[in-house]
C-alpha cells in the first residue's frame, strides 16, 4: 500500500450487492486502468466492509464487476492481514480441505459450513501496479479463496451441497433482504 493509506479513511460507504444480482454470479474484469478511480474503488470497498462489519470485499459485491477485493483478516493465530488486491489469481492450494462456517456480506445474516483449503496462494497486484504475493493459512486462507470465488462469479452458497444447501436456500428465501416472507 502506497505511504499514508489509511483504509476506508476516505472511502464512500456503498450499497451491498445481495444474493440474486446477476453480477455476483458473472466472472469479472481484469482491471486495466489503475488511476485514481481504481484508487477510489479500494477506498469505497475499506469503507463499505468496514461499515459492514466483514472481513473481506469485492468488487462486485458494490456491482462493480472488475477484479479487486480488500481484506482486513485474521488468521487462525490472530495475526492482521490488511490490504487489497487487483486481478488476483489463486494460484496455490494446500494444506488440508476443513469444512468450516462461512458467511457472505451478499448473504447477510447466513452462514453454511463450506470446505476450503487451510492454505492458500495468491497473486496479483497493488491499486499502483506493483505485482505482490499473499499466503495464507487458517481463516485468511479461506477469506482469500471466499473473495477469488466473488471475482470468478462464484458465491459460496455455490460450493455447497446436498443437506446443507437446501437448509441454507430456505435461510435465503426467508432473509428478509431477499424478498422472502
Amino acid at each position: 500500500m502506497r505511504h499514508g493509506f489509511i483504509p476506508g479513511a476516505r472511502g464512500r460507504v456503498r450499497p451491498l450487492t445481495l444474493l440474486g444480482s446477476p453480477v455476483l454470479h458473472t466472472p469479472c474484469a481484469e482491471v486495466t486502468d489503475f488511476g485514481p478511480e481504481l484508487a477510489a474503488l479500494v477506498e469505497d470497498l475499506f469503507a463499505t466492509m468496514y461499515a459492514a462489519e466483514g472481513v473481506g470485499l469485492a468488487a462486485n459485491q458494490v456491482g462493480e464487476a472488475l477484479r479487486v477485493f480488500v481484506y482486513d483478516c485474521p488468521d487462525d493465530e490472530d495475526v492482521r492481514h490488511l490490504g487489497h488486491v487487483v486481478n488476483p489469481r489463486l494460484v496455490a492450494l494446500d494444506g488440508v480441505e476443513i469444512r468450516g462456517p462461512e458467511g457472505c456480506l451478499s448473504l447477510p445474516g447466513l452462514e453454511a459450513g463450506t470446505v476450503r483449503h487451510d492454505h492458500a496462494v495468491v497473486e496479483g497486484s497493488t491499486m499502483t501496479g506493483e505485482p505482490i504475493t499473499i499466503h495464507g493459512t487458517g481463516w485468511f486462507a479461506r477469506c482469500l479463496q471466499h473473495e477469488c470465488d466473488h471475482l470468478d462469479g462464484t458465491v459460496y452458497a455455490d460450493r455447497v451441497s446436498g443437506r446443507r444447501h437446501r437448509r441454507l436456500m430456505r435461510q435465503v428465501a426467508r432473509a428478509s433482504w431477499s424478498g422472502g416472507s
